[in-house]
């Protein structure tokens, strides 16, 4: 069974994504954990309800649409993190970049809390603020959760373990292939039992100049001309719609690229300043690569446009996301490999410069030459206010986060570039539509656009003036009566995570001991699921009962806790009480062990200098560092940047030491920036309201006086790429999602003529609508008769027991199914045709596979034809004949040579090929029992089934 069920992104014009696959036994996989720019929480009700009952969780890239709820998930949902989670590494790194990039960039991520959770628990004569904010994650906390995501690379089978709550996986297997688009983007197979998933949104087939291409016809690009075995009829095919309606670019990527530039030569020539809007994480390695190369093949011809004009890249967290780059080459195009091996074996000059461009310096395809990193508003604000200053135009391009213009520096910079009829922004990705009251800024600007196009002949010079409303968030500290609630509503909310975590009110604990009473609750969640969702839902009812009717617990709610919750009181009076209110409350802090043992606490034999600020620092040894740094004194990073920062002879080092996170450390070592006038820039980060606060929002109307033009650089497949590839494909069940209404049926309706009729069931399911595409296989229970059981020859095939059966298939009567085999068996077989009218027609019968007379052998014997089951995997076999004394290397893709005489090959349809130049005759292994190539063969039989055919 399988079914499906997409919880976002489906018939809708938001591009947020998130799916839900149901296999047989009750295991359910979550595709996706996407949000759109609205951040609007009620987008993951369905979500939260789906918690509890989530075996494992897929990442597919590491995108806003994609990635964005991951750490307000994991933050705010009750037993989310306990999901294993799995993904490549790229969008690991990349999602996490992501994440502390919109946190930073924006408070309105951090979401409002619910005014339905605020009446609860403020007075009902009092009106509840909707505004308040809940706790954003810090960017400590989003890389924890993303270190608790397994890893993967492409084309390696894994199967998964389930969540704690989770039915048994029964052999559930998955494997990540390339989708292109994104670095680490991934293209899903699922296989279980009979059921083979293909998950693929947001592929890409074309190559690019970062971007290899989908992984569908094998190989970086796409060389083959057959769909790999292992994507190729799958049970169901869950694609993309985005793009149904797109027609191909003529002229490829070399066409888009040149169109870009040539707008950004056309602008930079009459001193104006280029915004083009895109992404923190994935396809600003793209532009951002593309922009720098542009400025490096202008500097070399010395004639260009582009040789005056500054380039700059903006974004929070921007110098991480580049770190993670350069460290990640092995998962992008061909070409920038073969690019950075060049320039470290000095076969041609770093990054392709001369002009006095210091060798070894910039080491690497993302080693930039010409692009200035910026990750501060101030420097921001410094680069716009240098052309005046200057009294002449200068051409800028700028790259800000991010695409929607509705947070991000791409935000910043539109405002201070709108009136100025010179300027122009480049749109390059299609701007989905949050909702229908609310239109995103770049939503607007390219609704604008296309406009122009469709009247060019009202506007000569493609200028536009229309006027655009900016609404800003900020964050206000929180005070009077909304601190109050703001405060019951956080006491209820702890207190129900107690009663939660550790089964009722009255298990109190010391605060030393939260961490391992917690940790133990997790391992010993061996609970089924409707015991644990009964006891939340008791814990909720009496939590919410009472804050309905109270603002705060009273002494007669609390009991003999109070003696532990309110201070002054030292007695309690226990005469005629019952139950808990009988004994003081003490907390029982039980050991945990597994079979080595007790389990010991790290952060408890942490030395001194180990220890983080915030957490366990010896006071003593705290102070003696603060007076003095002695000779032979340990000293932390942090301690040591800021040291060095003073003993300096100027503020040349960068002030981002200083709020350097856990996951950026190295930054401190490996910074190699060039050091210029943008470096000494103070940072800008909002400290308004650290604590509790509210949301508010302040509007602005400007004027739009620059140019808006629109190159779609999303790198998602067009309408081409799905008509040539879902044919080749072929599978039983198409699924579209992540589309809008209109492109999806679109594609749909265009399949069915592709696909041969009645052959393919093509499905497009709205949000919330569950559909049914199991496998179209037809099951049936047959007894085996004990005198055919005995004859079976069972054989092993990776970890699976299989034998072939031949035999007469009877229908006998139930009644008579317990009695023994024996020579009297014929008189109870039945007629297969029995008149209607018959009384015995009703009896109850079970088909029994009997033992085939040897009448019949002989004729079924030449009919059958023997089948191999299994599947070779050439690690396998050049390891085993290895162990058997030969010599067995790869030499390319797919080819295995073994002895130097015998080529194994294996196609992408899965067909086994042993070539042979003949026999050595050196004395050694080879020459044994038949040559190489007998003992190839051999191999490979021991490793398939061999089912005879009689």
């Amino acid at each position: 069974m399988f079914t499906f069920s997409p919880l976002l992104g489906a018939l809708s014009e938001s591009a947020a994504s998130q799916s839900i696959l149901e296999l047989d036994g009750g295991i359910k996989v979550l595709v996706d954990v996407g949000w759109d720019e609205s951040f609007d929480v009620s987008k993951l009700r369905e979500l939260e309800k789906q918690v509890p009952t989530l075996s494992l969780i897929l990442l597919t890239h590491a995108t806003t649409n994609h990635i964005a709820a991951f750490a307000h998930c994991c933050k705010h949902f009750p037993l989310f993190t306990r999901i294993p989670v799995y993904a490549t590494s790229p969008v690991i790194s990349l999602g996490r970049t992501l994440l502390q990039d919109i946190y930073a960039s924006t408070p309105l991520a951090a979401t409002t809390i619910p005014s339905s959770s605020l009446d609860e628990v403020s007075y009902t004569a009092q009106q509840s603020s909707s505004d308040i904010l809940l706790q954003a994650p810090t960017p400590e906390e989003i890389a924890t959760y993303f270190s608790l995501i397994h890893p993967l690379k492409y084309s390696q089978p894994h199967q998964p373990l389930g969540s704690p709550f989770s039915p048994p996986l029964n052999g559930l297997t998955i494997t990540a292939y390339n989708s292109g688009r994104t670095l680490g983007g991934t293209i899903w197979h699922i296989q279980h039992g009979l059921e083979s998933i293909v998950y693929a949104v947001d592929w890409n087939q074309g190559r690019e100049n970062v971007y290899a291409g989908a992984a569908w016809l094998g190989g970086a690009g796409g060389g083959g001309a057959e769909i790999i075995e292992q994507l190729r009829k799958p049970t169901a095919l869950v694609c993309s719609s985005k793009g149904g309606e797109k027609p191909s670019i003529s002229g490829g990527r070399t066409k888009r690229d040149e169109q870009l530039l040539s707008k950004v030569r056309t602008c930079v020539a009459r001193g104006g300043t280029v915004l083009i809007p895109i992404d923190s994480s994935a396809r600003v390695l793209e532009l951002a690569y593309l922009m720098d190369h542009a400025w490096r093949v202008d500097a070399s011809t010395g004639e260009g446009q582009l040789k005056s004009a500054k380039l700059y890249l903006a974004g929070r967290n921007i110098h991480s996301t580049m770190r993670y780059a350069r460290s990640m080459l092995e998962w992008m195009d061909d070409s920038i490999v073969r690019e950075f091996e060049a320039v470290v074996d000095g076969s041609r000059p770093a990054n392709g410069g001369a002009d006095g461009a210091k060798p070894g310096k910039e080491a690497g395809p993302f080693n930039f030459r010409f692009l200035k990193l910026l990750d501060r508003r101030g420097q921001i604000d410094k680069i716009l206010r240098d052309t005046a200053d200057e009294g002449r135009a200068v051409g800028k391009v700028i790259l800000a986060s991010d695409s929607t213009l509705e947070w991000g520096f791409s935000r910043d910079v539109l405002k201070q570039i709108a009136q100025d009829s010179k300027n122009m922004v480049i749109l390059t990705e299609y701007p989905s539509l949050v909702s229908e009251a609310r239109v995103s800024l770049s939503r607007s600007l390219w609704t604008w656009w296309k406009e122009k196009q469709e009247h060019a002949s009202d506007s000569a010079n493609g200028e536009t003036q229309h006027d655009l409303e900016f609404t800003d968030a900020k964050r206000e500290a929180l005070e009077g009566s909304s601190l109050a609630i703001y405060q019951q509503w956080l006491a209820q909310q702890r207190q129900l995570q107690t009663t939660l975590q550790n089964g009722g009110a009255n298990a109190l604990e010391a605060s030393g001991d939260v961490g391992d009473e917690a940790s133990e609750s997790e391992s010993e969640s061996e609970d089924s699921d409707n015991e644990q969702q009964g006891r939340a839902l008791n814990a909720a009812t009496t939590m919410g009962q009472a804050s309905r009717k109270k603002a705060a617990l009273t002494d007669e709610d609390l009991g003999i806790n109070i003696l532990l919750k309110k201070k002054g009181v030292h007695d309690f009076d226990v005469r005629n009480k019952k139950g808990r209110d009988r004994m003081f409350p003490h907390p029982v802090r039980r050991k945990r062990g597994d079979d080595y043992g007790e389990l010991i606490r790290p952060e408890d034999f942490l030395r001194a200098e180990e220890r983080d600020d915030n957490d366990g620092q010896d006071p003593a040894q705290g102070a003696k560092d603060e007076v003095q740094e002695g000779l032979g004194k340990k000293r932390k990073w942090d301690n040591a940047a800021i040291s060095a920062k003073n003993q300096g002879s100027g503020s040349s080092k960068r002030p981002h030491f200083g709020r350097t996170t856990s996951d950026d450390l190295e930054v401190v070592v490996t910074n190699d920036l060039v050091e210029d006038e943008l470096d000494g820039v103070p940072d800008d980060l909002d400290e308004a309201a650290t604590g509790p606060s509210r949301l508010a929002f302040t509007k602005e109307t400007i004027t739009i006086n620059l140019e808006v033009e629109f190159i779609d650089f999303s790198g998602i497949h067009d309408k081409r790429s799905l008509h040539m590839l879902i044919p080749l494909i072929q599978p039983r069940k198409l699924i579209f999602i992540g589309g809008s209404e209109d492109e999806t049926l679109a594609l749909a309706s265009d399949c069915k003529k592709l696909l041969a009729e009645g052959s393919t069931g093509i499905y497009t399911p709205g949000v919330g609508t569950t559909i049914d595409a199991s496998v179209d296989t037809n099951a049936w229970v047959v007894r085996l008769a004990p005198s055919l059981v005995k004859q079976l020859k069972w054989q092993k095939v990776r970890g699976l027991s299989i034998a072939t059966v031949t035999g007469l298939l009877l229908a006998l009567r139930k009644e008579a199914l317990g009695t023994a085999h024996d020579e009297d068996a014929a008189n109870k077989r039945l007629k297969t045709e029995e008149p209607e009218d018959s009384a015995e027609a009703v009896v109850a019968v079970e088909p029994t596979l009997d033992v085939l007379p040897s009448s019949m052998a002989s004729a079924t014997r030449s009919v059958a034809q023997p089948l191999h089951v299994g599947d070779l995997r050439l690690a396998d076999l050049r390891k085993a004949m290895q162990q058997s004394g030969h010599t067995a290397e790869f030499r390319g893709e797919g080819t295995l040579l073994i002895d130097g005489s015998v080529v194994v090959r294996k196609t992408t349809a899965g067909r086994i090929d042993v070539e042979s130049i003949g026999l050595p005759t050196d004395g050694g292994p080879a020459t044994q029992l038949g040559g190489t190539f007998y003992a190839v063969k051999r191999t490979i039989y021991e490793s398939l089934a061999v089912v005879a055919g009689a």
